[in-house]
């Protein structure tokens, strides 16, 4: 279900017509598909209008949107073959870090990216984007392995910042 912030809300209305729209035409076999060109193109025009225009906090708003993608989102629908590479061979795994191998247009290259989870469960699993330790040591260990093998290293950055916990301010 899509969640619209404040500012959005005549966007969202629009999308709303469109639906009640599609839902009367399928059930009453109406044509409606110049209507729905004629909605889509405002809503296209409302969306250039509105995000030209936002204020700071607005874009804030918009950078920590509930339904914004995550790093997991980007690598099922960007790269190909995606291997999840683990661990920092020294400690432990830190899920709120994701790295590894995958092809973007036919060229290998190394991701490394925080994730912050989408439900409570994977937020719980991923300390919700907070990198401890071992991420960072997980992090140093794939930009090595990109350096040994010429591969270049693609960081999408989307952070909360790091754990803010005593073991982890001692490194």
């Amino acid at each position: 279900m899509p969640s619209f912030l404040d500012f959005e809300r005549p966007i969202a209305e629009l999308e709303g017509k469109i639906e009640e729209l599609r839902h009367i035409g399928d059930v009453n076999e109406i044509e409606i598909t110049d209507e729905v060109q004629r909605l889509q193109q405002r809503i296209e025009r409302l969306l250039r209008q509105t995000y030209g225009k936002l204020t700071p906090w607005q874009i804030v708003q918009v950078a920590r949107h509930p339904m914004r993608p995550h790093c997991v989102d980007y690598l099922r629908a960007l790269f190909d073959g995606f291997r999840i590479l683990a661990g920092d061979r020294l400690y432990a795994e830190d899920a709120a870090i994701i790295g590894g191998i995958g092809r973007f247009r036919g060229r290998s290259l190394v991701v490394i990216g925080q994730e912050k989870g989408a439900e409570i469960e994977s937020r719980m699993k991923h300390n919700f984007g907070m990198a401890r330790p071992e991420g960072y040591r997980k992090a140093q260990r794939l930009m090595r392995l990109a350096d040994r093998f010429g591969l270049p290293v693609l960081t999408p950055v989307e952070t909360p910042g790091a754990y803010p916990d005593l073991r982890s301010s001692r490194g």
